[in-house]
């Protein structure tokens, strides 16, 4: 038997002989090995929990479905152990077509965890993390890829050891497009692509255009048709972990599909010889190349950044402080048709463009691969989530662990009938200049109460001694001071590692080792500072408005009592916002 050792990169299912194959995509790295490889898990199977009635009564009924399986098991559901049945199916897509019809049955309460997709569900249960090493035992099946750079297909055999490493080296392909546009906007139906950049960050750049150039770095192609194509083998060729654009889920790939459905060139980019797919993600469809991590870093930017407008220039200046090459969208066409130097700055601003997504990517990437080892979900999903979608993985991952049932997505009805929290305390500015100013700031205000008091779904509580009992100020309500609730548990647990995290900061030396420390805390803070947040997210699983209530209402005591203290020192507070206040010296 064999073993494999590589980088995880990307998972999905498959159907092969009407079974569901796992499929782990990744790249054996290390001794000049940079080839891909597709491992290969049959033995992990669909599963959903049943909340029963009465539980002999249940099995009897459920005996009737012709189940895979069926057994007892035992998990806590906001704190409170109950007996659950353990439906295990045969195919995912079992799962949508039985939920409803075992929901309807008279012996069944509810079905739990019903909602989490099959990949994800085995990357929480085989303690898997996307951009982590994971080392296989099984055997290499032979491929029908024939060049010696197609990959690996492993079928594993096992369970899958997942390594934890550093944050991993990967290779990066950035690319832009560029279509003739005499009418404005590009329309797709008749505006074909001129040029292709691509950029690495292992030194790769060129542009590709059907228009000839002084430059070495351009290479001309005698049409449209073969432009395409000269895409597609520069990415097989140069094998990237990972694929980035600006906007590539929006204009460049749906821009390249339809472009290349018109000239019959088949866009084969995944590793597994798959085309380019499109699927929906929040509210845009998103580009998916199989085995390869599709980020588009506009909407990235749009998380991480707070700017009056997120193009590509405004971007690289708010991150480098300097101005990349600019050509207005509309002389794209002129330069085009006149030919010349402008042609020629034409190629060279088409370039710019690659490697400023390149440069962008060597910033900003590190911490969303980081998100990613903490939350345990594929890059190309945590690229694309909103914050408190990670924090929810994040929890959903921690449940697993901890042996609690998830709370399931609320229904429509449920989050109509939600409603939102009032915030936290603030004091408006006192006008005028002021001076000796000082800023008095919480450090991880919301996360800390969420410690110190308790605050969870689980420890909340009608009736409490003070003894036993945190209650919130204003609102009233109670949270036992024993067992640690699950969210504070998951909170401290952070908390903790940041600490850690920052203390081996300051004590390291070498400049890379600092810099990966430095983007896994700030992940930490980032998954920390979200979950008060959640807590009051009307579509959040574990959405609890008395916990949400409680966590501000402390918040505004803290800063008030605060405020009152520093006056007494001779401040005088002149503005308060949420976990923080600004105040002047006046003796």
């Amino acid at each position: 038997m064999e073993r494999k050792r590589f980088l995880l990169l990307d998972i999905d299912y498959v159907t092969e002989n009407d079974e569901a194959v796992i499929r782990l995509f990744g790249k054996i790295k290390g001794d000049g090995e940079n080839k891909s490889i597709i491992a290969k898990d049959k033995s992990f199977k669909p599963y959903i929990y049943v909340y029963p009635h009465e539980i002999q009564e249940c099995m009897e009924e459920l005996g009737e479905l012709n189940l895979k399986k069926i057994e007892k098991v035992r998990k806590k559901d906001v704190g409170i152990y109950k007996e659950f049945l353990k439906i295990t199916l045969k195919h995912p897509q079992e799962v949508p077509k039985l939920r409803e019809k075992i929901w309807s049955m008279d012996t069944v309460v509810e079905v739990r965890e019903h909602d989490i997709p099959f990949y994800r569900r085995y990357l929480i249960d085989k303690g898997l993390f996307p951009m982590q090493e994971v080392e296989v035992q099984g055997t290499s099946m032979e491929s029908s890829f024939s060049s010696p750079e197609d990959p690996c297909i492993f079928e594993i055999d096992g369970e899958p050891l997942p390594i934890s490493t550093g944050l991993p080296e990967i290779k990066v392909l950035s690319f832009d497009i560029e279509a003739c546009n005499p009418k404005g906007m590009p329309q797709v139906k008749q505006d074909p692509i001129i040029m292709i950049s691509l950029s690495s960050n292992q030194g790769f750049k060129k542009v590709y255009s059907t228009k000839p150039s002084k430059n070495d770095f351009v290479e001309e192609l005698s049409s449209e048709k073969e432009l395409l194509q000269k895409f597609v083998d520069v990415v097989k060729n140069e094998n990237p972990d990972l694929i980035t654009g600006y906007n590539t889920d929006i204009f460049d790939f749906p821009y390249i599909r339809d472009r290349a459905a018109r000239l019959g060139v088949t866009l084969d980019l995944g590793v597994d010889g798959s085309e380019l797919k499109f699927m929906r993600r929040g509210f845009a469809n998103s580009a998916v190349i199989k085995g390869r991590i599709h980020v588009d870093l506009y909407p990235s930017m749009r998380r991480f950044l707070q700017l009056d407008r997120y193009t590509l220039e405004r971007v690289y200046l708010e991150i480098f402080e300097k101005e990349k090459k600019d050509i207005n969208g509309d002389e794209i066409h002129s330069c085009w048709a006149d030919g010349g130097e402008r042609l020629e700055e034409l190629f060279e601003y088409s370039l710019d463009d690659a490697v400023a997504v390149t440069k962008i990517g060597e910033e900003m990437l590190p911490l969303s691969m980081a998100i990613t080892r903490l939350v345990g979900q594929p890059l190309f999903d945590i690229s694309r989530m909103a914050t408190g979608q990670q924090v929810e993985w994040y929890l959903i991952r921690k449940a697993y662990e901890y042996g609690d049932i998830v709370p399931n997505k609320p229904s429509a009805a449920k989050v109509a009938n939600r409603r939102r929290i009032e915030g936290g305390y603030v004091k408006e500015p006192v006008l005028g200049l002021h001076k000796n100013v000082v800023y008095f700031d919480f450090r991880s205000l919301y996360p800390s109460i969420i410690i110190s008091r308790n605050v969870s779904p689980d420890t909340l509580v009608d009736e409490c001694d003070e003894e036993n009992c945190y209650t919130a100020p204003e609102v009233g309500s109670k949270f036992l001071k024993e067992p640690v609730g699950f969210v504070p548990s998951v909170i401290g647990n952070v908390l903790n590692e940041r600490v850690k995290i920052k203390s081996r900061m300051k004590e390291a030396t070498d400049p890379r080792e600092r810099h990966v420390l430095d983007v896994q805390q700030e992940a930490l803070k980032r998954v920390a500072n979200t979950m008060y947040g959640v807590y009051g997210f009307i579509r959040f699983r574990w959405y609890c408005l008395e916990c949400a209530d409680s966590i501000t209402a402390w918040g505004r005591e803290f800063i008030k009592n605060t405020m009152k203290e520093s006056e007494k020192s001779g401040f005088k507070p002149i503005y308060a916002d949420t976990d923080g206040f600004y105040a002047t010296y006046v003796g």
